[in-house]
């Protein structure tokens, strides 16, 4: 019988260095990884997934919103519009009845003759005064 060789310590450190490295722990070790990295692969897929479903819902509340302030600047236009048209039918009232008493002043000044203004009144008085003079000395003369 022969009798076990005797080695020595370094080239024991060595053989249990590669045994490590090839044996059932370097398996050990590969099955290992590969859990751990399916893991996080796993993990990695499901925050995408969140992610892209919400990149999807806020799409989608930013096309709601958008939506609606395209309504409402819509319904403001159309607001504006009618308020335009309301003042320009105002305006346009004003400029004829503007137009009508200038029509109105310009025929009144046509009328004024000599007998308009204060002139006019004082000649008016004058008459009076002087027709009145007359009446009372006819009066006076019949009575006399």
């Amino acid at each position: 019988m022969t009798e076990p060789k005797q080695t020595s310590v370094p080239r024991r450190m060595w053989e249990t260095a590669v045994r490590t490295v090839k044996g059932d722990t370097t398996q050990n070790l590969v099955e290992s990884f590969t859990e751990e990295m399916t893991l996080v692969a796993e993990g990695l897929c499901e925050d995408q997934s969140k992610l892209h479903s919400r990149i999807d819902a806020l799409e989608n509340a930013s096309d709601r919103e958008r939506q609606k302030l395209q309504t409402e600047i819509e319904a403001l236009e159309t607001s504006l519009r009618e308020q335009q048209q309301d003042a320009d039918a105002r305006l346009s009232r004003l400029e004829d009845r503007i137009s009508a008493l200038e029509k109105s002043t310009a025929k009144k000044k046509e009328k004024k003759g000599i007998f308009s203004g204060w002139l006019g009144q004082a000649i008016i008085l004058a008459a009076i005064v002087c027709g009145s003079l007359v009446v009372i000395t006819l009066i006076n003369a019949f009575k006399g």
